[in-house]
């Protein structure tokens, strides 16, 4: 069931914010959705509870009944959501935990939140701009930089790989910003 946040209920909204996935579309008629999932591993969404969506500006809790494969897919049940029309309720909500349930990352791994809203500089000093998002290629990620307005370049938005070492010389949370070896024409 998606409930609204009250006293009497043991789970607490986040106190810091990760989106883990996103709910899609209604699945069959008894109320199952579809999941997308932002973790390595897909299934590994399940393992960070409580599941919280943001709806009319209030947090709700989602309460899971079951989930399941479905061909490629993952397929949820949330307590009572049993038909199609409440399902659709819900599609596009995104799934958010609060990031303190994250494990604490090796030297070198980044959590892609913590990577959107860096300066990335490079090695000559040059600031492409900031990174507003991050993409999945299969061979490796790629950072989303929207460039400075008064870019000299003319860019607006660059696609950089994120190679560590060979790209990306340098990443400081502390002050937000990502060091890269490119070329600012690119």
């Amino acid at each position: 069931m998606v409930v609204t946040m009250s006293k009497q209920h043991t789970a607490l909204p986040p106190v810091k914010p990760v989106i883990m996935g996103k709910m899609g579309s209604a699945y069959g008629i008894r109320g199952w959705l579809k999941v997308f999932s932002s973790t390595e591993d897909v299934e590994r969404i399940f393992d960070y509870q409580p599941w919280f969506i943001q709806r009319a500006g209030q947090w709700q809790y989602v309460e899971l009944e079951g989930w399941k494969r479905h061909n490629q897919d993952i397929v949820i049940k949330v307590k009572g959501i049993d038909d199609r029309d409440a399902a659709t309720q819900l599609t596009h909500c995104e799934i958010v935990v609060d990031s303190q349930q994250l494990p604490v990352l090796e030297e070198g791994d980044y959590y892609w939140k913590d990577l959107l809203g860096c300066q990335v500089i490079t090695t000559e000093g040059y600031e492409l701009g900031k990174v507003i998002d991050l993409m999945e290629t299969g061979s490796n990620d790629v950072l989303v930089v929207k460039a400075n307005l008064k870019d000299a370049f003319g860019v607006k938005e660059r696609l950089i790989p994120f190679l560590d070492e060979q790209v990306i010389k340098n990443v400081d949370l502390t002050t937000g910003t990502i060091e890269v070896d490119w070329d600012p024409g690119f």
